[in-house]
């Protein structure tokens, strides 16, 4: 059984630059910092994009606590999945185009995986927060102006639900609100308790 202990005496690290999974972490009120994993995200041939957001966010965990053995490490990622296809982050105006076309009308379901390591103790768990999300169906006009707006192009999908992406949708079905803006925390308070970290 894992002793619960002060949360600053191991120190917490997020193996993620993105600024959504840092402002999502925030709320949880605990002293954190912030180290980029240096992982290949490539896709494995015929890999399911649960099973790839999974793979690379045990990865991304995995690799900033080998730097930092006594830390608990937080590895996340997140791939939009259209029937089976995975969908990244679209990087540039016209792959996000491409994107939401493929998209409308269509129900897309967000793979968010989240992994918690600390190899002094020997943890390593793992979860994963599927998101159901109706597209309404857009006019090549509509996609045009929200893509000039909100370049939304580090976004896996290409919308932010949690901004100006809103009104592209028809319903979000989830059991955790913060999973499709890409860090889960009601998992992610969990997977903390379990590794000794203190919260209310």
């Amino acid at each position: 059984m894992t002793e619960k202990v002060d949360f600053c005496s191991r120190p917490l690290i997020l193996g993620s630059t993105s600024r959504y999974r840092q402002d999502l972490l925030k709320r949880l009120g605990l002293p954190f910092s912030v180290e980029a994993p240096g992982v290949d995200e490539t896709p494995l041939p015929n890999e399911a994009p649960a099973a790839l957001a999974q793979r690379l966010a045990l990865a991304k965990a995995r690799a900033v606590a080998a730097r930092h053995p006594e830390a608990v490490v937080i590895g996340s990622d997140q791939v939009a999945d259209l029937h089976g296809l995975a969908l990244g982050k679209p990087g540039s105006h016209e792959r996000a185009v491409a994107q939401l076309r493929q998209m409308r009308g269509q129900t897309v379901q967000f793979q968010t995986a989240l992994a918690v390591v600390c190899q002094a103790t020997g943890m390593e768990r793992g979860d994963l927060a599927v998101v159901n999300v109706v597209f309404r169906e857009l006019s090549d006009a509509e996609i045009e102006r929200y893509l000039r707006i909100e370049q939304p192009y580090d976004c896996a999908g290409s919308a932010k639900s949690e901004g100006l992406g809103i009104a592209l949708l028809d319903r979000i079905d989830n059991d955790d609100p913060t999973a499709l803006v890409g860090l889960p925390l009601i998992r992610t308070a969990r997977l903390l308790r379990e590794a000794g970290m203190v919260l209310p």
